[in-house]
């Protein structure tokens, strides 16, 4: 009955809520005036720069929307993607059987692979396509017949041998110099006891290789590869060095004669920047599908 004896003003409600004694926190945000600088100086920047592509007469936008889409420019894009498909399908190829051999267990093969990859990388790629464009001078013949013995059909280098040949070949066999570190790379990141356990089931070293090992690695090999992909794009531009009619070569003679340079190559970075964002798409495509499975 103690309830009925307590007067109205005891009980519960009595109690002092502690909840109500608590005072909020002064949290003070620390401050960050260099975000605010670098921030206000990126600004400003691009202010300029887009003041700059407005108001500059030497970009001369007119001039290039007037060769934008013009036939020989088309015909230089065209080329300029053939080269890159054409050199990544040789040196993804070629490359794939240099790192088979530099993995292999025969020493002839291991240094034959080390030396072509430590010539075409320790050499520049300009450089060796002007070699391809002048092969007709180191072999002026051609011909196909028996080592050291006689030739059943022989021809004129330079009859044989075209402008987009020499260009095609200069990029896919320096290429393929790069990729065989990247598929060597790429193998050799797969645990060898898996390698083990298909030779314990049977299975040979092809297709273990098939089935076992490439599935794996290629989630190593496809980023560095969409990068040589991306990299080889840009440097078709070098094969002028033939010359062969690409996308900067093709620029470069439209403005020898209308005396218009900065428009022509602000034309040409404009399709570089173009191509390569399909290109970088592709890849981020592709580095998803092989990487399913395993946390990014």
């Amino acid at each position: 009955m103690r309830g009925a004896d307590a007067g109205p003003g005891l009980g519960v409600a009595e109690r002092p809520d502690h909840r109500e004694q608590r005072h909020p926190i002064k949290a003070v945000p620390v401050r960050h005036p260099g975000r605010w600088v670098a921030g206000v100086a990126v600004a400003v920047l691009a202010a300029m720069l887009v003041n700059s592509l407005l108001t500059n007469p030497a970009f001369n936008w007119p001039e290039q929307a007037k060769y934008l889409f013009s036939p020989p420019v088309l015909d230089g894009v065209r080329n300029t993607i053939w080269l890159t498909v054409a050199a990544m399908a040789g040196g993804v190829g070629f490359g794939i059987v240099l790192a088979l051999m530099r993995l292999s267990a025969n020493p002839l093969l291991r240094g034959a692979s080390w030396l072509y990859v430590w010539f075409f990388r320790g050499t520049p790629l300009f450089t060796q396509l002007l070699i391809w464009g002048n092969i007709g001078a180191l072999f002026p013949t051609l011909g196909l017949g028996i080592p050291f013995g006689p030739q059943f059909v022989q021809g004129q280098t330079n009859a044989l041998y075209s402008a987009a040949a020499a260009a095609a070949l200069g990029l896919i066999f320096n290429e393929a110099a790069y990729m065989a570190e990247i598929v060597r790379g790429g193998i050799q990141s797969v645990d060898h006891g898996q390698q083990e356990a298909a030779a314990a089931l049977g299975m040979s070293r092809a297709q273990t290789l098939r089935r076992i090992v490439l599935p794996q690695a290629m989630r190593v090999i496809v980023p560095p590869t969409g990068n040589e992909a991306i990299s080889m794009l840009k440097n078709t531009s070098l094969v002028a060095a033939v010359p062969y009619l690409e996308l900067t070569f093709t620029a470069q003679t439209i403005y020898a004669t209308t005396y218009q340079i900065i428009p022509m190559l602000v034309m040409v970075c404009l399709w570089y920047l173009f191509l390569s964002s399909l290109m970088m798409v592709g890849q981020f495509y592709l580095e998803r599908h092989y990487a399913k499975g395993h946390r990014r």
